[in-house]
């Protein structure tokens, strides 16, 4: 990647950093008193993280590699898959600003349509295992919670979408994704003349980026299991966080408590894809799934507030890694 690209995104992290800084809904004096309250925790949550991500990039490394010896180090592709978090948390609508930045720093080592390819697919193994969490989440609130109607309507409903997200995913496995997307593109206002004019110049690359994708799923099904194994045992994990913050609060906390907390929250926050940094919606998914496990909703607001704070801690750590470690060499598009 070139150095001014690369300024572009580091640059764009420092904004998120400043923005995330003049956010947070309290004074500074309160927030420290909240901080030192958690205590040995706070560096427990934030330390979990370094197995998280290293769980994320233990997935990709997976899809890059496919069995065979990797022209990418293992230590690049955990810098890349932080700093691309990084940047995906800062930016509107997700998945804008972490995956162009992975491509280009990818290319440098396995060209750009090989590049591209994987990182579509992790991309796409990363929402896949959201949806696999949400569903799972589901099924155990059926075995293992009381149920009211309303709630039994709203599972319902959550199983039926993530379903379906589950087929229309397994289906782009399949066939590929890459060519459909730009389609997609090519009838959204403001990018449709660029989504048609990159159909049309990058054609055989973009099929080319198919045919990797639907190779993963139809020839290298290993491949394909492991790296969504270790994503959804991402999301396992993940929810550790909420189960060390809430044990500041309260030791009458389950970690099965914990899962469904985690589910529902991201659920919910995902819903404003469209927030930068989900601000509010992260924490309003806190305070709504601990009243729905009779948790007092304080405890959902302090849990979003130090969630918050890990989250800018591993921006900050993300944007660092952008400036040390990079590949010297450019190499061509493949």
């Amino acid at each position: 990647m070139k150095e001014k690209a690369r300024n572009i995104f580091w640059f764009f992290g420092i904004f998120a950093i400043v923005v995330m800084l003049c956010t947070f809904d309290m004074d500074y004096n309160e927030l420290w008193k909240n901080l030192r309250r958690a205590g040995i925790w706070l560096p427990a949550v934030i330390f979990l993280w370094v197995f998280i991500y290293y769980l994320n990039a233990w997935a990709w490394y997976v899809i890059i590699c496919d069995g065979k010896s990797g022209k990418v180090p293992f230590r690049q592709v955990y810098k890349l898959t932080i700093s691309g978090f990084a940047l995906n948390y800062a930016t509107p609508v997700g998945l804008m600003g972490g995956e162009p930045y992975r491509i280009m720093e990818l290319s440098s080592y396995v060209g750009g349509s090989k590049a591209t390819s994987s990182v579509i697919l992790y991309a796409m193994m990363h929402i896949f295992s959201h949806f696999w969490f949400w569903l799972v989440s589901a099924v155990l609130y059926v075995l293992f919670e009381p149920m009211n109607w309303g709630v039994g309507i709203l599972l319902a409903v959550v199983v039926a979408f993530c379903s379906l997200a589950i087929y229309f995913f397994m289906k782009g496995y399949r066939n590929g994704m890459a060519v459909r997307a730009l389609n997609w593109l090519s009838h959204v206002p403001f990018v449709k003349k660029w989504a048609k004019r990159f159909c049309v110049e990058k054609k055989d690359t973009l099929e080319r980026i198919d045919a990797q994708i639907a190779e993963l799923h139809k020839q290298r099904k290993s491949t394909f299991y492991i790296s969504l194994g270790l994503e959804f045992s991402a999301r396992i994990v993940g929810c550790l966080e909420v189960y060390f913050i809430l044990n500041i609060l309260t030791a009458d906390v389950s970690f099965l408590a914990c899962i469904l907390i985690m589910a529902f929250t991201s659920l919910f926050a995902n819903l404003f894809f469209f927030s930068p940094m989900q601000l509010g919606a992260r924490e309003g998914g806190f305070v709504l799934a601990t009243g729905g496990l009779a948790i007092p909703g304080a405890f959902g607001i302090y849990t979003g507030l130090i969630a918050r704070v890990r989250e800018l801690f591993w921006i900050m750590i993300g944007v660092l890694l952008m400036k040390v470690g990079n590949c010297k060499n450019e190499k061509k598009n493949e």
